[in-house]
């Protein structure tokens, strides 16, 4: 039996009419939050979910829920992004890629613009090969370490599938959006003297992003373009793991400084760190250093050494490499508690092994960072 589509689209219309904004009352129709609303010839439902920075997150689960209890829907399928011109962004994103994947052969050279951060000295991303190697916890860490030396610090979250500095920092807040309508910003929270912004603090605690890469490049640059950092001599930007789209996305958007890759000892680790390596030297991005986290666990009561993820492999790889060794943090779990309840361990226990490695590192980045701005002509 064919389906009437006019007559379901009419009908899926008046459910969305009925989902209206917990503050403002009006529904996600007339607020036009739901753009690109088609209807298939097997009842699926498809369209564009707006989500910006005040809206709860729920919007998008009620907006659902509406659609599929729509006699005669089968299926809704959602995109969710954030307001503004994502769809120019994807666009020109796929022109910049051809349509096609990238091959490593092919990565074309970034040409950043350095007007998105006006009033920011040093950009650089932290950065690794792969997941679980503690990469959300450096970048913490570090811009908490630099913003206790006195300087202005912002951090952006770029992990967008899995953003963590939000329960890294204690904040669950939403942040604030300043400006005339077409001219918003957004305005970073700030914790521990850091200023934040992350996709996290835009969704409700179990939503998951689910988007493609074009959308990611996207959603990246309105972090960097369309968030009121202001001056800054530091924003860090904690980088999702691997060597994809966030990561190209980044030095073909901006001018960075460098970046701070990773790793854990094993091999399985420091293997993947070398292609990221490889992979910031093809678009001619500088490698600052490498940081070997979980390097090895002292017994708090025997105090007895173990080397659970073996020893000495970020070193090896820096020097296999030729890029610096930023230095090694210690697998503790202090760390793990001070990720856990927000407060970076750098000002939860300065003092303990872990502590004091994360502030010798962010004092090397400022010095080599520092020293070359300096050195400039």
């Amino acid at each position: 039996m064919a389906i009437d589509r006019e007559a379901l689209l009419g009908r899926v219309r008046e459910a969305l009419a009925k989902v209206k904004h917990p503050a403002t009352g009006v529904d996600v129709l007339s607020g036009g939050q739901v753009t690109g609303l088609e209807v298939d010839d097997e009842g699926k439902v498809r369209f564009q979910f707006v989500l910006r920075p005040e809206d709860p997150g729920t919007l998008v689960r009620e907006a659902r829920a509406a659609v599929e209890a729509v006699e005669g829907v089968a299926r809704a399928k959602i995109d969710v992004k954030l307001p503004d011109a994502l769809q120019a962004q994807r666009q020109q994103a796929a022109r910049m890629h051809g349509g096609r994947p990238l091959r490593p052969h092919s990565v074309p050279a970034p040409t950043p613009d350095p007007k998105l951060v006006a009033g920011i000295e040093h950009v650089f991303a932290v950065s690794s090969g792969k997941g679980g190697v503690g990469k959300s916890t450096v970048a913490a860490n570090l811009a908490v370490a630099l913003a206790a030396r006195g300087r202005r610090v912002g951090l952006l979250d770029a992990d967008i599938y899995g953003p963590d500095i939000p329960l890294m920092f204690g904040e669950r807040r939403r942040p604030a959006v300043t400006g005339e309508r077409g001219q918003e910003k957004i305005v970073p929270l700030e914790a521990h003297g850091v200023r934040l912004m992350s996709l996290g603090f835009l969704l409700e605690d179990d939503q998951p992003a689910i988007m493609r890469g074009p959308l990611i490049a996207g959603i990246l640059r309105q972090f960097l373009e369309q968030v009121d950092w202001g001056e800054l001599d530091y924003l860090v930007v904690d980088m999702p793991p691997g060597t994809g789209d966030a990561q190209l996305s980044l030095v073909q958007t901006i001018e960075i400084a460098g970046a701070v890759l990773v790793t854990t000892p094993q091999d399985v680790a420091t293997g993947d760190v070398r292609r990221a390596v490889r992979m910031f030297e093809r678009v001619r991005t500088p490698v600052l250093g490498i940081v070997e986290n979980m390097s090895g666990f002292v017994c708090p009561h025997c105090g007895g050494h173990a080397d659970i993820f073996g020893r000495g492999g970020g070193r090896r790889l820096a020097e296999d490499m030729r890029v610096p060794f930023l230095g090694e943090v210690p697998l503790d779990v202090q760390v793990r508690e001070a990720g856990d309840t927000g407060r970076p361990t750098v000002i939860s226990a300065p003092d303990s092994p872990a502590g004091r490695a994360f502030r010798e590192i962010a004092d090397q980045l400022a010095a080599t960072l520092e020293g070359a701005l300096a050195g400039r002509p």
